[in-house]
């Protein structure tokens, strides 16, 4: 084969449209494209970005832990499975962040002005600025432990997103349907490794009730509705997250049952409180590792 080009890179990249990101999973068609981008009528900017961060951040924040599976899963497969699941994640967080800016440019403005919103507000602000719940934020423990948060996690944000293609504001609307095309696969994916730990041997039915036991403390914030939630749910905007308790229930309980684990009778009462900024030390670290390297050369562009 030749080729005009210096590197097979350069021709790849002409292969889709001239963006070399295609290699990231980023640079494919805009699902944005066409959308209507004013905010809607009698919805608050202010509130509308914050909403943005708070989904935004689950995303960002669930991507991150699960790129620390990449050289340490237990099998390639599964490395490459949960990283293209980090990868979908990362995409809608892109999508969230640079709405939640255009929504209120006064926040990435403050923080990074030069740099597109989504980079800003990844990048440059503090833990306690983060909005995501803690679910996602604590360590990944085991693979077991893993596999039931990201069941929890993808089971949760389903229903949400479901919920939210009628969203009266076209921008979530639209990151929402493709969000829940590519959630439903994270979902299967979660279950069947849950099933096939808890129906498996006695270790691997032990390993997989114990990340359940772990697992379940930080479910019950899932479902905690904020103001700016229940105003954005009011006017037809977001979802108030109180009424998706009944479907994550009743997918739990399947899962569960196939994989030989009782669902838990209730949560354990943990003080935690995400979406207010209040998180735990292990989000610190995380982000200490996120963010050095784009704070350490705030000039160049990724």
């Amino acid at each position: 084969m030749t080729t005009d080009h210096d590197s097979a890179y350069d021709s790849l990249a002409d292969e889709h449209g001239g963006d070399a990101r295609w290699a990231f999973g980023t640079g494919f068609d805009d699902p944005l494209s066409g959308v209507d981008t004013a905010i809607p009528g009698g919805v608050e900017a202010a509130d509308l970005a914050v909403y943005c961060l708070m989904l935004a951040d689950d995303a960002l924040v669930m991507s991150q832990r699960l790129t620390e599976w990449c050289t340490n899963a237990p099998e390639l497969e599964e490395e490459v499975a949960l990283a293209n699941i980090g990868l979908d994640l990362l995409g809608q967080a892109r999508l969230l962040l640079a709405r939640a800016g255009a929504a209120d440019p006064s926040i990435p403005q403050r923080l990074a002005a030069d740099l597109p919103h989504e980079d800003a507000l990844a990048y440059f602000r503090r833990a306690a600025e983060y909005r995501n719940v803690t679910l996602v934020e604590v360590d990944n423990g085991d693979f077991a432990r893993s596999a039931v948060r990201l069941l929890a996690f993808s089971t949760w944000r389903l229903a949400l997103l479901d919920r939210l293609t009628s969203s009266r504001d076209p921008v979530l609307a639209a990151v929402a349907a493709k969000g829940v095309k590519e959630v439903t696969y994270h979902r299967d994916y979660a279950a069947r490794w849950v099933v096939r730990l808890g129906d498996g041997t006695d270790l691997s039915h032990d390993r997989v009730a114990a990340g359940l036991a772990a697992t379940w403390p930080y479910v019950g914030e899932l479902f905690v509705s904020s103001d700016v939630e229940q105003r954005l749910a009011a006017a037809g905007v977001g979802v108030d997250p109180a009424g998706l308790r009944a479907e994550f229930d009743d997918v739990m309980r399947q899962v569960l049952a196939a994989a030989r684990l009782q669902h838990p009778a209730a949560e354990s009462t943990v003080d935690i409180a995400g979406r207010s900024g209040r998180h735990t030390e292990a989000l610190v670290s995380l982000l200490a590792e996120m963010q050095e390297l784009a704070r350490a050369h705030p000039e160049a562009i990724w």
